[in-house]
């Protein structure tokens, strides 16, 4: 069992505090509010029927990276079916999604590097402030090699399947 699943089971935090494990660190999350809820879901849902066999989606739930990190991304695609995971968290995955209010600036640095060093593939930020998804691949090190800036009117490409998703399927208006 990980040290943050045993703190949980220890009482150490309060019913219902958000919490993640980070570098080591462990930091409160966020409370979401309803647009971050409503296109969190509204990504679920798209991604779920886009997904092809092999793999599944999982909406804030731990992502076990490394003994000192263990996010919980509003979206995620990993390999392997749910039953897979009924004795440990994913270790990896094909794509993680955090969507992004405000503020940006831990999503885009602390965890694009964290998500980098652990060799995810693709990660994408649907940053809502500006109305766009930030899109980056080819993790090296502790960075990602490329980014795109996808605007409502372009798409996605979904990077595990043969599909794609409309990013004005995902941005309130």
């Amino acid at each position: 069992m990980r040290s943050i699943e045993r703190m949980v089971d220890a009482g150490v935090f309060i019913p219902d505090q958000q919490v993640e494990l980070i570098n080591g660190q462990i930091v409160p999350m966020s409370p979401q509010n309803s647009r971050h809820a409503a296109v969190t879901t509204r990504l679920l849902h798209l991604l779920m029927d886009t997904c092809p066999e092999g793999y599944h989606v999982r909406s804030q739930v731990p992502l076990a990276l490394g003994s000192a990190s263990e996010p919980e991304p509003d979206v995620i695609v990993v390999p392997g079916s749910n039953e897979q995971y009924i004795d440990g968290h994913p270790t990896t995955a094909a794509l993680v999604v955090e969507v992004a209010d405000t503020p940006l600036a831990y999503d885009r640095d602390v965890k694009r590097t964290l998500y980098a060093r652990h060799g995810i593939p693709t990660y994408w930020i649907v940053n809502l402030s500006s109305s766009c998804v930030e899109v980056y691949f080819d993790p090296k090190d502790d960075d990602y090699a490329s980014k795109q800036t996808r605007q409502r009117n372009d798409s996605l490409a979904v990077p595990f399947a043969e599909s794609t998703i409309a990013c004005s399927d995902l941005l309130p208006k």
